[in-house]
């Protein structure tokens, strides 16, 4: 450790030199050195082992050398300097201008007498903690001990801040990581503008204020035909340079690619003709010659629009699937135009009304049964679970898909009758399975139920049921509406001994630093990133940030809507914990269910997986 000794008499510089240069006392002070510094010193027989000293007879020497040391890098632990130095650059003077040079050396006054109070130089060479003092006379040991000591702390000190700005890297990194992993999560890979994801969030917050404003969704007429004729890199130029018009054309508002040739925009307008008038201009700058790779494409689009009044109840999924009548609407037109969206389009506001009125009555009709899908680990596809999905066959409708009767059931006090329907018939066919449990799917409107978990508790209860056999699968809209109380309400599930899975992760609101202040088991990966896994850079490292997740916070990942033996084995090289899907078997009515639980392992065969026009659904 090199040492800087600042004294202009020669006797004391002398003293120094006793103190650390070897002569008649040198075992002794290898044994001091050996005794601080630990087992492993080494004495060199040419010099002291801990200190190589620097000696000064002026402060602006040792200011020099203090300098000249930052600059080679081989900076000065510790200065011992005499407080009273002669007129020019002072004892105080010099600790001043050391102390400004390099902040972590520690200094030593040492001094007999002094017109300097500690105090004051500690005013002008501070922090206190960086500055000792030694009275003159002083003994030899007192001195290597106090240079051994601060050496050391120095040292430690580096460390320390070494290790310091380590983890603070990393910690940078991984905000780095997440912001780019939600930052590909919430845009379109080929054009850079957000998409469907971004795209719903962003509709959600305009149909939760006070404005009036309009949803469009435009696409390209006739796109095929240059994927066909040009082929499939020219399409994907083509989007690019479609996608900026609409940018500069809606600059005011908010555009995303939904996928494929599709885009979506919200603007806010003051009533139907400015926006029916905004869509015009749109379709007119579209409506030119492009030059794709030097071929000549006549540009033209049609879009579909829906304005939502003020003060008026939307559901942005209805928003978003009135718009699409509209555009289907403007393309049978003949295409270029644009259309609003009225109630003639939709004969499905008639048939909601009707599937409500049936669905009060399904279950005391019998209309409704449960089906199960088999959850499987990845090693020997060993059946863990069963995941409850509900089927209606009604009367007036035939099969009614979930997708259809679902989200009225959740507007309504129906999503209760019918949530305990479920967890009771959910609950009734464990008996018939040697152990493994069931995966039963809660709404948010179910989930923020008053005493939620003593009713959970109290049907598990009366059907006789351990609670580690009922996973709970929730979605990330159900936790973060009151992350609060969320957080508590799982923590209670847990302490229960129920099992609980967040359902659809990754389309949601949750961060994937803050997901982990929840009580989980279970991750499931959305099917449509596992759908796009082989065609959509974003879907696959989105699939792969989750299993990381999942791996990281201890918890199990399931992937759904495994379809084909490439996603499967694409899953397992990743390390996905576990699978759900239709390669692996279908949703299975309860007596073959019971038969597969039964064998416990399961390998895809014919028996299991859909036919061709097989149907996906909950």
């Amino acid at each position: 450790m090199r040492i800087l000794i600042v004294d202009d008499e020669p006797g004391m510089q002398q003293s120094y030199r006793h103190c650390f240069e070897r002569g008649r006392d040198g075992a002794a002070l290898d044994a001091m050195a050996a005794e601080l510094f630990g087992g492993d010193f080494q004495p060199d027989v040419d010099a002291d082992p801990a200190f190589r000293p620097t000696y000064c007879a002026q402060g602006a020497e040792a200011v020099a050398a203090v300098r000249a040391s930052l600059h080679h890098g081989d900076r000065y632990a510790v200065a011992f300097i005499d407080v009273r130095m002669p007129p020019g650059i002072d004892g105080r003077e010099t600790a001043k201008q050391i102390r400004e040079l390099d902040p972590e050396i520690n200094l030593v006054i040492v001094t007999g007498y002094s017109d300097f109070s500690p105090i004051e130089i500690s005013r002008v060479a501070g922090p206190a903690d960086k500055i000792f003092y030694i009275a003159k006379p002083f003994q030899a040991e007192e001195v290597v001990q106090t240079a051994t000591a601060l050496t050391r702390r120095w040292a430690m000190d580096r460390e320390l801040a070494a290790t310091m700005a380590l983890l603070e890297a990393q910690k940078a990194e991984l905000a780095a990581n997440e912001s780019k992993a939600t930052y590909l999560a919430m845009h379109d890979s080929l054009t850079d503008a957000p998409n469907r994801l971004a795209f719903m969030r962003a509709l959600t917050e305009h149909v939760r204020g006070a404005d009036c404003f309009a949803m469009a969704m435009m696409d390209l007429d006739r796109f095929k035909l240059v994927n066909d004729s040009f082929g499939h890199v020219a399409g994907d130029e083509l989007i690019r340079m479609v996608c900026r018009i609409v940018q500069q054309c809606m600059s005011d508002g908010f555009v995303a690619r939904l996928g494929g040739d599709e885009f979506a925009m919200l603007i806010k307008v003051s009533g139907a003709g400015e926006a029916v008038a905004a869509l015009e201009k749109l379709l007119h700058c579209c409506a030119t010659t492009f030059t794709v790779f030097g071929h000549s494409v006549q540009g033209s689009a049609s879009a579909g629009l829906v304005v939502c009044e003020p003060g008026l109840r939307h559901d942005p999924i209805d928003v978003m699937r009135r718009a699409d009548l509209a555009l289907n609407e403007a393309k049978r037109a003949g295409r270029g135009t644009v259309r609003l969206f009225d109630e003639s389009m939709d004969t499905a506001i008639r048939f909601r009304g009707r599937v409500e009125s049936g669905l009060s009555q399904a279950i005391d009709n019998g209309e409704l049964r449960l089906v199960y899908q088999p959850i499987v680990a990845r090693d020997q596809l060993e059946v863990i679970a069963f995941e409850a999905l509900l089927r209606w066959k009604s009367p007036d409708f035939g099969d009614v898909q979930p997708s259809q009767f679902i989200p009225i059931a959740e507007e309504t006090d129906l999503i209760h009758e019918l949530g305990d329907w479920v967890l009771d018939a959910a609950l009734a066919v464990l008996a018939r399975w040697p152990g493994q449990y069931v995966s039963v799917n809660f709404s948010p409107r179910q989930f923020r139920r008053h005493n939620f978990v003593g009713h959970i508790m109290e049907r598990v209860q009366r059907a006789g049921v351990a609670p580690n056999r009922l996973q709970i699968e929730i979605t990330e809209t159900a936790l973060f509406d009151d992350a609060e109380r969320a957080a508590d309400t799982l923590y209670r599930l847990r302490q229960m001994g129920f099992r609980i899975a967040l359902d659809d992760f990754g389309t949601g609101y949750s961060s994937f630093y803050n997901i982990r202040t929840f009580a989980l088991d279970c991750l499931k990966i959305d099917r449509s990133f596992i759908d796009g896994m082989g065609r959509e850079r974003e879907s696959a490292a989105i699939v792969h940030s989750i299993i990381n997740l999942g791996r990281a916070l201890g918890l199990e990942v399931v992937a759904e809507g495994v379809e084909t033996a490439a996603q499967l084995q694409a899953l397992r090289v990743a390390g996905c914990s576990h699978y759900q899907g239709y390669y692996l078997a279908r949703p299975l009515e309860h007596d073959l269910a019971a038969e597969v639980a039964g064998e416990r392992y399961l390998a895809p065969d014919a028996d299991l997986v859909p036919t061709a026009d097989g149907t996906h659904g909950r």
